[in-house]
């Protein structure tokens, strides 16, 4: 039965839902986990054994890694499940599991694999652990669902991309595709149970603006950190070695102590990469989360996507890094790829589609919340990237995050 307005404001001035995350120990999910618990929420997170490492350990390693406090942790549980088995509900939460037990579910998990390659076990996640999740909110009385998907959904598309359902089209990925499919699964599944429904799609996240911490490494890391690896190779090859290799590709040391490295990065006359940091993201998804109460769609996005050649830069002046620019395709034509570019270019090919991107997000269903809140995503400046990139090199790239 569909909870009323009234009560549902009541319970959110209250904090008495009580609220299950799936993929808590993931990126978002964790993040979204714990500001649900700083928010004075009720929060028990689904999580799975991993590498010999017991569910309840990894996500008292995350509170950790988060700083939380023992009086938040008193309204954090952990239960030990995997979506992808139809009876999770029984095994992590007990024989039971029904109504009462559950109000709000956040739905994080998902397989975000890109490769055709991987297409059963991205559709066994993305699609049938999302129906499992929602067969267990019917049985539950769960009265509002939270699927947090991606603004990608939007497929191979130019031009504006509304906050509505995508019922069908072309996909870059894999991901994309099972994500808007999973998407019309659970509008669908909501509707049938009288269940509010409030669809999340943020863009490409990176690390916290302010502190540039995070605790993935891939998207707008990957590029970066390829170049880097490059760079100490070859560094390696000219203080150890003399550099025979590292001058058969034309590399370098310069007067001014950068390395050069010729590498051209094919760039689009338009378009950018749309990032939002962590922090943003988990404030207008806790915005929404509050003010959202009928159901919707929601895109989590940048309104100003930021150029490649400003990310090039942005590397060549932390990594002290000469030679690297951008051109456009017909560079290539009038002088082929060198062998240090075609290396390169293969780190860049899964996430292309995303750094030339021609696609606008509207923004009509949250623009309200953002403006209520006073919510503006930070600029993604210089000092945004070296903290974020200074905090990957300390951390190994995420070798190194946890003791």
């Amino acid at each position: 039965m569909r909870i009323s307005d009234e009560a549902l404001r009541e319970r959110r001035v209250a904090r008495t839902s009580r609220f299950l995350v799936t993929g808590g120990t993931g990126f978002l999910g964790s993040h979204i986990t714990v500001a649900l618990l700083r928010a004075g929420h009720r929060v028990t997170v689904l999580a799975r054994s991993s590498k010999k490492i017991p569910a309840r350990d990894r996500v008292a390693r995350l509170a950790d890694w988060f700083g939380l406090d023992e009086g938040v942790r008193r309204s954090l549980d952990v239960a030990e499940g995997d979506i992808l088995d139809p009876g999770w509900a029984a095994a992590a939460l007990g024989e039971t599991a029904g109504p009462g037990l559950v109000d709000e579910i956040v739905h994080c998990a998902s397989n975000t694999a890109f490769a055709e390659r991987k297409r059963a076990e991205v559709e066994a996640a993305n699609v049938g652990g999302l129906r499992n999740v929602l067969d267990f909110a019917a049985r539950s009385g769960c009265f509002f669902f939270h699927q947090v998907s991606t603004a990608f959904v939007a497929g191979k598309r130019t031009g504006l991309c509304r906050e509505d359902w995508v019922e069908s089209g072309e996909f870059t990925n894999v991901y994309e595709e099972t994500k808007a499919r999973g998407e019309v699964l659970a509008r669908d599944a909501c509707r049938r149970e009288g269940i509010r429904l409030n669809v999340y799609r943020p863009s490409i996240v990176y690390g916290d603006s302010r502190t540039g911490r995070t605790l993935r490494f891939n998207a707008l890391y990957f590029p970066v950190k390829a170049a880097v690896f490059l760079r100490d190779i070859y560094l390696a090859d000219i203080r150890e070695r003399g550099g025979r290799k590292a001058s058969e590709l034309g590399i370098r040391m310069k007067e001014n102590g950068h390395l050069f490295m010729p590498i051209r990065i094919e760039v689009g006359r338009e378009g950018g990469i749309n990032l939002i940091p962590i922090d943003h993201c988990v404030d207008v998804f806790m915005a929404i989360l509050e003010d959202g109460l009928e159901g919707g769609v929601y895109h989590i996005v940048n309104s100003r996507p930021t150029r490649i050649e400003v990310i090039v830069e942005y590397a060549k002046r932390l990594f002290h890094l000469d030679g690297i620019e951008t051109c456009g395709p017909e560079a290539f034509d009038a002088r082929p790829k060198n062998a240090l570019e075609t290396l390169y270019d293969t780190t860049l090919d899964v996430y292309r589609p995303y750094m030339q991107d021609l696609r606008a997000f509207e923004i009509k269903n949250a623009s309200p919340v953002l403006e209520r809140h006073g919510l503006v995503c930070p600029e993604f400046d210089y000092d945004v990237f070296a903290r974020c990139m200074s905090f990957a090199v300390e951390t190994g790239w995420g070798t190194r995050l946890f003791p």
